[in-house]
């Protein structure tokens, strides 16, 4: 019979994993092998995306954001090869967030091409119980998306942002910065959005602290993924420790708390139990 780590080091584990620690700090850092480490992250990431299916349900989003975060699995995309596991290469995370209440409702995992973005928009839709507003950025795919699994119950708008160039002396200290924001443009695509509030800006602070609690997504590391599927189980986790456990600062709740989902806070063995 296999051995079975005792909870308080499943709790310990699944923490600092939510944390942003790496397996082999992890491993450091408790004793335990990183294989015993990975098999247990990706055991209860399963268990948290069924959480996240069964709890994010008949919600109310008023102001949903959408967009997509870069990562790769095994290889960057240049280096894949012909013969190498149809897996391999770039992925690439959609998330929606609601601008009130922060709650990350739903996400997909997979490409930036139209099929991934009707899967994860369909599903966006069928979470929800009232009209929402949708921004998103220029990404067209979207526009297919929301009008398949919406219709003309929706207001939509999308802001292209549109960036320079990074010139002269400064250059080599800005090249791992976001280049500066030239001009945005914001365009009305369906419904009767409040052109005002058609905004990115939260998704994409989402999209900072995912990469800060998943070390994996983390830029400039040794940190990847080396399987679809343990990548898959540690998006996950981060997402249902972000709505369920982890108290949002401005909110001075968890957002599945401000969304009405939960009525207290979970701990860490919360979760862990209940992705048991």
């Amino acid at each position: 019979m296999a051995n079975v780590l005792p909870k308080d080091k499943q709790i310990a584990i699944i923490s600092a994993l939510a944390e942003g620690s790496s397996m082999h700090s992890i491993s450091r850092m408790t004793g335990i092998h990183r294989d015993t480490i990975c098999r247990l992250g990706v055991r209860v990431g399963n268990g948290c995306a069924r959480v996240l299916d069964a709890k994010m349900r008949d919600l109310t989003c008023n102001f949903l954001q959408f967009d997509e975060l870069w990562r790769f699995v095994g290889k960057k995309q240049k280096h894949v090869t012909f013969d190498d596991d149809p897996t391999k290469g770039d992925v690439w995370t959609v998330c929606a967030i609601d601008a009130e209440t922060k709650l990350v409702p739903a996400f997909k995992v997979g490409q930036r091409d139209h099929l991934t973005a009707n899967a994860f928009v369909s599903d966006v839709a069928s979470r929800l119980r009232n009209r929402p507003q949708v921004s998103t950025d220029g990404l067209r795919a979207y526009v297919e998306a929301v009008e398949n699994a919406f219709g003309m119950d929706v207001d939509y708008g999308m802001i292209n942002k549109n960036y320079g160039a990074d010139k002269g002396e400064h250059h080599q200290e800005r090249r791992y910065s976001a280049p500066e924001i030239v001009f945005s443009e914001k365009r009305h695509v369906v419904g009767r959005p409040n052109m005002d509030l058609v905004s990115t800006s939260y998704v994409e602070r989402l999209n900072a602290t995912t990469r800060q609690h998943m070390r994996r997504l983390t830029r400039l590391t040794h940190a990847f993924s080396k399987k679809i599927e343990n990548f898959e189980a540690a998006v996950a986790l981060h997402f249902a420790y972000y709505n369920f456990v982890r108290r949002h600062a401005t909110m001075r709740c968890t957002p599945a708390m401000a969304a009405g989902v939960e009525r207290s806070y979970w701990s860490v063995a919360d979760l862990v139990e209940a992705a048991s």
